[in-house]
């Protein structure tokens, strides 16, 4: 019964992760139909903006309140990746909708160009970031312990996902995203001006990417390919969930994230990973279009 328990958290925690590396392509992809190769490398941007945060506190700030460091890092992070990845939007992929063979090549040389850039600025090897005292431990139930940092980051998974809920929903300029998304021509011609659409969601989608480095530095050491270990998992939960349906990614990433851990758990690693591949496939020979599908108006 513990052994189950405890792999039923670590699914719940992969999930977790997967959902919020997966949050910013999911809306990337669904709204532009671009496929982002440097999803990785704004997470990456997101790890290292952890670092960078908790080495200024070392050196500025009195040490008792460095546990504040992670918590001013959390939208700093957010605040670059996205402001990096508007300056990718306006310069390369903007000139690139349409093309999605391009579109790919490109985003996969901004993501070599900086993955470089990372190791040029803080070297090769990999650096940490310490937790905050407030993370050390954990809570023990049935004589399980459930770590703070993993319960801390489905937390954090929780509130993004309630505020990008609340974005798209509750706001106008939400509405408009999801016009675009539903019908681009449609809502040129009332009004929308696609062009900053496409720019704001961009950016959105990279700060969400920036928001789930932070959560990786909490569980493993922060270095330049960090994002790469988990974009091919996320382009996974986009597609199984549905392109662009934030329900979709929900119920994508935990299911992904439960099903990997107890197959791993069954078998080992490697086997685990090519059994949940094997499923996928044929969960989208089944649904091709994923868990949800925008549901549109068509004329014949």
């Amino acid at each position: 019964m513990e052994s189950y328990l405890i792999q039923i958290f670590n699914g719940l925690s992969l999930g977790s992760i997967l959902l919020l590396i997966a949050l910013g392509l999911a809306i990337t992809f669904g709204l532009m139909n671009v496929i982002n190769m440097a999803h990785g490398e704004l997470i990456m941007i997101g790890a290292y903006s952890a670092y960078m945060v908790q080495m200024f506190f070392i050196t500025y700030v009195p040490a008792h309140l460095f546990d504040w460091y992670f918590i001013l890092a959390i939208p700093f992070a957010f605040l670059l990746a996205a402001g990096i990845g508007l300056l990718l939007e306006l310069t390369v992929i903007r000139h690139l909708y349409g093309r999605p063979l391009d579109s790919l090549l490109a985003t996969f040389g901004a993501g070599l160009i900086l993955q470089q850039a990372a190791r040029t600025i803080f070297g090769a090897p990999n650096v940490g970031v310490e937790n905050p005292s407030f993370l050390t431990g954990g809570i023990q139930i049935l004589s399980v312990t459930l770590p703070y940092t993993r319960l801390f980051i489905i937390l954090l998974v929780a509130s993004c996902t309630f505020l990008l809920y609340l974005y798209f929903y509750k706001t106008s300029n939400g509405r408009r995203i999801r016009a675009v998304m539903q019908n681009r021509d449609m809502a040129k011609c009332v009004g929308v001006s696609s062009r900053r659409i496409d720019a704001t969601t961009f950016a959105l989608g990279a700060g969400f990417a920036g928001v789930a480095g932070t959560a990786l530095s909490l569980i493993g050491p922060v270095g330049p390919t960090i994002g790469t270990y988990y974009i091919i998992d996320a382009f996974m939960v986009v597609v199984v969930g549905g392109v662009g349906m934030l329900a979709g990614t929900i119920a994508g990433a935990f299911g992904i994230g439960i099903f990997n851990t107890l197959f791993e758990y069954w078998t080992n690693a490697s086997l685990g990973k090519v059994l949940i591949f094997a499923l996928i496939i044929a969960f989208l020979q089944w649904k091709p279009s994923g868990i949800f599908s925008l549901r549109t108006r068509s004329v014949d």
